[in-house]
C-alpha cells in the first residue's frame, strides 16, 4: 500500500522519460500531488453524436479513424508571428467524414500532433461543430486515442486504451510536453487501487452541515466518475475545503488584530472635526454619514481598526477619510495619508488644505483658533522643504501628514501616529504598509481605500482580514457622463469628429483630457512597420500600428486639429516640479487640453473638465477605463468620454469597450472585469510560478461556497481559535499561513 506522500514514481511504472516529464513539467512529485491534479473536463464516451443531424455550436462526440493529415504554416494576423495548423480528415464510424483543425503557435506542438494523428489512428474526439465551406468541422477538439482496436496492447505511444476499456467519462487533464492525458488517467486509476487511508480534515458533523462528501470519495469521483453529478459533488468538496482554509487564515488574522492593544481615539483634545463639519457647504450623503459613524466608533475602541473603504468614482471617499483623520487629531494623535504617486499626493495635499481652509493653519498667522498643520512629504522635495516637513511631523505640529513612499524611510518619525490611511492600497505591498504602521508607539488604526469597486467574493477572499465599507451613492452635483466607442476600424474618419467635439467643449469654456497608453512612440509588439505580412489566405496584413503616445499626440494636436488651443503635457518622466506646475495650471484653467498618460487615473479633481478622449482605449482594463472616465463631470457639468479604438467588432477588446460604454455602474463593471480576466490577474500570482493563488476556487462562480466557508470558519474559530479539535485542518491552515498565498493575503 502507498500513501499521499509516496513518490509518484511508485504508480508510473518503468517509464523514466514519462516520470521526468510529469515531475518536472507538471510539478507532480508525490501520489498526493498526482491525485490533486484534477481533470479540466471529461469526454462522455458513451454518448456518441449522429453526424446526420448536426447544428452549429453542438457539442459533438464521435469515434473515428484518421484518414489523412496535413500540417500548414501561416502568419498570425494579430501578432505578425508564425503560427501553424494541422488539418485532419476523420472517417467517423458509420457516419461519413469530418474535418478537424488544430491550431498552435509552436512547432513542437504541431509536430507532436502530426505524429499522433497519423492515418489509421483511432480514437474518441469531442468539440463544438461548425460549418466552413459547406463542410462540418471541429476546431481544436479534445481527444483520446486508442491502441490497436480490441487488443488493449500498447502501440508506439504507449497507449493501453481500446474502446472496450474506455470509461464512460474519460478525464482530460492539464498536460505538459511528453505527457498525454491517458498517462495520468492510468496512473490515477492505479493509485486509487493501492492507496492507503486518506486523511480527512473535515469531521462528520461539518461535512453533514455543509453538504460536502468525504475526501476519499471526492478523489475517486473527480478522477473516475460514473455520472456527472459525482464530478459536481467532488468539485464542491475541494472548493469548500480550500475556501474554508483561506477563511480560517483570514479569520484568525482578524481576531489577532482585534486582540492587539491600541489607543482609543475618542476626540476631546480639540474640536476641529466639529468646526470642519459646520463649514461644509453641502450635506453629507447618507452613506458618508453612516460610514463616518462606523469609523468614529471603531477609532474609539482599545483595539486597532482595520477597514477597507471602497466606492464609486467620485463618491466622496477622501472626505470620509479626512473626517476620520480629524477625529484622530482631535484625540491628540496624528494621521497619515499614503498615496502611490507624487501627482496623487500633491493633489490630496492641495484638496485637503483647501477643504480645511484656516483649520489647516496650525501654528501659523491667520490660522483658526483650533487648527492643525498639514505636511506634505515626497521624494522630490528640496532638502530645506524636507527638513521642515520632518520637523513638523516629529514635533506633532503636523496633525495630518500626506506623502508617497518617502514616508516609509527610517528618517521619518512621528510624535503620536494614530491613524494610517492607505489610498489605492493595491499598489502597496505588506512590507510597505508595515514599515509605516511600525512607526507608531502602539498599533495604529488602519483605513485602506480603493477607487476600484471590488466584487463581494473578492472582498471576502482577498480582503478577508478587513471589515469592508462601501459607498454606493454619489454626492449631489455629480453630472451624468455620456460614453461612446469610436470604432476607427470601421470608420477612421470619425477621429476628426472627436477633435471637433473637444473644440466644442473648450469653446463653451470647459477643459478636456486626452489619455494615451504611451509616453513616446512605442510600436505594437513586433516594431516592424515596414515588413509586409500575409495571413493564411494570402491576404496582406496591415503593418502593426504605433500606439498613441503623449509627446507625439500633443505635437500633432498643437499644429493640427487643436491648433490655437492651449495644450499641456503630463506623464511620469517629467520632473516632479514640472508635473506639479502642469496640474496647477490645468486646475487654474490655464490649459485647455491636457494630454496625459494614466497618471491622472485617480485623485485628480478638476471641476471644469467635461471631456475625455481615450486613445487606443482597448489597451486599458475595464476598471481603469471607469476610473479614468471618472475624472470628468465632477463640477455639476455633463461629462463626455470617447473611447477611441482600432479594435474590430466581435473582438474581446471591443466587447470590453462596449461594456464600459453601456453603464457607469462601477460594481457591474468590476464583475465584467473579473469575468474577462484570468483569476491570477485579479488575485495575485505566486512569485515562482505565475499561477493563480487559488487552486480550485473561482471567486465569481463560487460565491455561495465562499459565503458558506466564511460562516463555517467563524463557527470553528468562535469555538476554538487554536483549532485544537480539528488538528488536520489546523495543519492546513498553518501551512497556508506560512506559504506564499498567506503573504499575498496579508497585502490587503
Amino acid at each position: 500500500m502507498i500513501d499521499l506522500g509516496t513518490p509518484v514514481a511508485a504508480v508510473l511504472g518503468d517509464q523514466p522519460r514519462k516520470r521526468k516529464a510529469i515531475v518536472e513539467g507538471l510539478g507532480i512529485e508525490t501520489v498526493g500531488d498526482l491525485l490533486h491534479h484534477f481533470p479540466r473536463r471529461y469526454l462522455e464516451t458513451g454518448k456518441l453524436s449522429d453526424l446526420g443531424s448536426l447544428r452549429e455550436g453542438q457539442l459533438l462526440t464521435i469515434i473515428g479513424e484518421v484518414a489523412a493529415s496535413d500540417t500548414k504554416s501561416y502568419t498570425d494576423r494579430r501578432t505578425g508571428k508564425p503560427a501553424y495548423r494541422v488539418e485532419v480528415l476523420l472517417r467517423a464510424d458509420g457516419a461519413g467524414r469530418l474535418k478537424m483543425t488544430f491550431f498552435a503557435k509552436s512547432q513542437w506542438i504541431v509536430k507532436s500532433w502530426g505524429e499522433k494523428l497519423h492515418p489509421g489512428r483511432r480514437g474518441v474526439f469531442q468539440g463544438k461543430a461548425s460549418q466552413f465551406g459547406q463542410q462540418w468541422q471541429l476546431t481544436n477538439p479534445s481527444m483520446v486515442l486508442f491502441g490497436p482496436q480490441g487488443s488493449g496492447a500498447a502501440d508506439e505511444t504507449g497507449a493501453l486504451l481500446s474502446m472496450e476499456t474506455m470509461p464512460k467519462f474519460f478525464p482530460i487533464y492539464p498536460l505538459t510536453k511528453g505527457v498525454e492525458t491517458w498517462d495520468l488517467q492510468r496512473a490515477c486509476a492505479f493509485a486509487l487501487t493501492v492507496l492507503d487511508e486518506i486523511p480527512e480534515p473535515l469531521d462528520d458533523d461539518l461535512r453533514s452541515r455543509y453538504d460536502v462528501v468525504g475526501r476519499r470519495q471526492a478523489i475517486e469521483w473527480i478522477h473516475a466518475p460514473d455520472e456527472f453529478a459525482q464530478v459536481s459533488a467532488a468539485r464542491r468538496r475541494f472548493r469548500f475545503e480550500e475556501a474554508l482554509t483561506l477563511q480560517l487564515v483570514l479569520g484568525r488574522r482578524r481576531r489577532e488584530l482585534m486582540a492587539q492593544g491600541a489607543q482609543a481615539r475618542t476626540g476631546g483634545v480639540t474640536r476641529i472635526l466639529e468646526a470642519f463639519d459646520a463649514r461644509l457647504p453641502f450635506d453629507l450623503t447618507q452613506g458618508q454619514r453612516a460610514i463616518g459613524e462606523v469609523l468614529e466608533a471603531e477609532l474609539a475602541q482599545p483595539h486597532p481598526m482595520h477597514r477597507l473603504l471602497q466606492g464609486e468614482v467620485g463618491s466622496g471617499k477622501t472626505l470620509v477619510a479626512l473626517r476620520a483623520m480629524l477625529r484622530t487629531v482631535d484625540s491628540g494623535g496624528q494621521a497619515v495619508l499614503l498615496a502611490p504617486t507624487e501627482v496623487l499626493a500633491q493633489q490630496h495635499f492641495r484638496s485637503i488644505s483647501a477643504m480645511l481652509g484656516d483649520l489647516a493653519g496650525g501654528g501659523m498667522l491667520g490660522g483658526a483658533e483650533e487648527s492643525t498643520g498639514v505636511a506634505l512629504l515626497t521624494g522630490s522635495m528640496t532638502k530645506q522643504q524636507r527638513q521642515q516637513a520632518l520637523l513638523d511631523i516629529v514635533t506633532g505640529d503636523a496633525g495630518i501628514v500626506i506623502g508617497t513612499h518617502a514616508l516609509l524611510e527610517k528618517s521619518v518619525q512621528f510624535q503620536d501616529l494614530g491613524l494610517v490611511v492607505v489610498d489605492e492600497q493595491h499598489r502597496f505591498g505588506v512590507e510597505q504598509r508595515a514599515a509605516l504602521t511600525d512607526k507608531a508607539g502602539s498599533p495604529p488604526h488602519v483605513l485602506v481605500m480603493t477607487a476600484t469597486p471590488i466584487p463581494r467574493t473578492v472582498a471576502m477572499t482577498v480582503f478577508g482580514d478587513l471589515e469592508v465599507s462601501t459607498l454606493t451613492e454619489l454626492p449631489a452635483g455629480r453630472a451624468p457622463i455620456q460614453t461612446n466607442v469610436v470604432p476607427l476600424a470601421d470608420a477612421p474618419h470619425w477621429l476628426g469628429r472627436v477633435w471637433e467635439r473637444v473644440r466644442e467643449e473648450v469653446g463653451k469654456g470647459h477643459q478636456a483630457y486626452v489619455v494615451c497608453p504611451r509616453i513616446s512612440g512605442d510600436v505594437v509588439e513586433t516594431g516592424q512597420q515596414d515588413v509586409l505580412q500575409y495571413d493564411e489566405d494570402g491576404n496582406p496584413i496591415a503593418p502593426p500600428r504605433p500606439l498613441a503616445a503623449v509627446e507625439e499626440v500633443a505635437a500633432e494636436l498643437r499644429s493640427g486639429a487643436l491648433n490655437g488651443l492651449r495644450v499641456g503635457v503630463l506623464h511620469g518622466r517629467l520632473q516632479p516640479e514640472e508635473k506639479d506646475r502642469t496640474m496647477r495650471a490645468f486646475q487654474a484653467g490655464e490649459i485647455d487640453v491636457l494630454v496625459s498618460t494614466t497618471v491622472i487615473e485617480v485623485g485628480v479633481d478638476v471641476a471644469n473638465a467635461t471631456a475625455m478622449v481615450l486613445l487606443d482605449a482597448d489597451r486599458f482594463g475595464v476598471s481603469q477605463l471607469h476610473q479614468l472616465r471618472g475624472r470628468v463631470g465632477r463640477g455639476g457639468l455633463p461629462g463626455l468620454c470617447l473611447l477611441v479604438s482600432w479594435a474590430g467588432y466581435g473582438t474581446d477588446a471591443r466587447a470590453r469597450l462596449d461594456a464600459v460604454a453601456s453603464t457607469t455602474d462601477g460594481f457591474a463593471l468590476s464583475q465584467v472585469d473579473l469575468e474577462q480576466r484570468r483569476e491570477g490577474d485579479v488575485l495575485g500570482k505566486r512569485q515562482s510560478g505565475g499561477r493563480s493563488s487559488l487552486f480550485t476556487l473561482k471567486v465569481l462562480r463560487d460565491e455561495d461556497v465562499i459565503v458558506e466557508a466564511r460562516r463555517a470558519a467563524d463557527e470553528l474559530l468562535d469555538q476554538d481559535l487554536a483549532l485544537g479539535q480539528v488538528p488536520l485542518l489546523r495543519a492546513a491552515v498553518e501551512e497556508t499561513e506560512r506559504s506564499v498565498e498567506s503573504e499575498f493575503l496579508e497585502r490587503s
